[in-house]
């Protein structure tokens, strides 16, 4: 059975593969920054430097790619009908990505504690922080993949 997206759902399929992998290397990379800028003295070069890489990443990258993580997702899942409900790997999937876009959120919410000089935490934080995606993107990638249950 073919769903609404007919021959275009390779297409969408790719594109959503490609800003996934995008938003991973962003969420990969944004608290690594972190903890390497917390070493660096508020108000340095250093320090205003990482800020701006902080905020690129997460406004041209991060950001843009979630969104289109989100928006070529749900054609994918509205292309399978309302069946992939009683599927459990659907459902740890599911979970597994609203935990990465609920840290998505944290990672925006440090990183304006950052640009206003206000950062409380240290870097080991940061790099224990830096192991969640890619423990979220392994989980992900086996329901979808394996689809063990």
């Amino acid at each position: 059975m073919e769903g609404f997206l007919g021959g275009a759902y390779p297409w969408v399929k790719a594109f959503h593969i490609i800003a996934v992998i995008a938003w991973m290397a962003g969420m990969l990379y944004l608290p690594r920054l972190f903890a390497y800028h917390v070493d660096a003295a508020p108000g340095s070069q250093q320090s205003e430097t990482f800020k701006v890489m902080e905020r690129r990443l997460l406004r041209g990258i991060i950001n843009p790619a979630m969104i289109l993580v989100f928006l070529l997702g749900g054609m994918l899942f509205l292309d399978r009908g309302a069946g992939i409900w009683t599927e459990g790997w659907w459902h740890v999937k599911l979970g597994a990505v609203l935990v990465l876009s609920g840290l998505h959120g944290w990672l925006s919410r440090w990183r304006r504690a950052f640009a206003e000089d206000r950062n409380t935490k240290s870097a080991r934080f940061y790099k224990i922080v830096n192991e969640v995606p890619a423990v979220l993107m392994v989980i992900i990638v086996i329901m979808v993949v394996v689809k063990p249950f």
